[in-house]
């Protein structure tokens, strides 16, 4: 029985895989996780994912963005406060 822990080292990763022709160009961003903060409230996480980044929510008033699938970490950012600005105009 193999661990899936050996069997999942860095060379074998999707996005470490060469294209398959000689002269394609890979489009795979490695973009790194970054963690999504508004103000002093941790809005989520995002994820590398494909050709964008995948945010994960870590408080409730995020919940709505959970699992989008944005372009950029700085577009997952926009979402989250225009989010909070949103909320702080119903308030009001």
């Amino acid at each position: 029985m193999h661990s899936l822990y050996a069997e999942f080292t860095p060379e074998r990763r999707l996005d470490a895989v060469e294209p398959a022709s000689a002269g394609a160009v890979s489009t795979v961003r490695t973009e790194p996780a970054r963690v999504i903060e508004i103000g002093e409230i941790t809005a989520g996480i995002t994820v590398p994912e494909g050709r964008g980044v995948r945010f994960f929510s870590s408080a409730r008033d995020f919940d709505d963005l959970d699992g989008v699938v944005f372009r950029t970490a700085e577009e997952a950012a926009r979402a989250a406060r225009q989010r909070v600005n949103a909320r702080a105009r119903a308030r009001a």
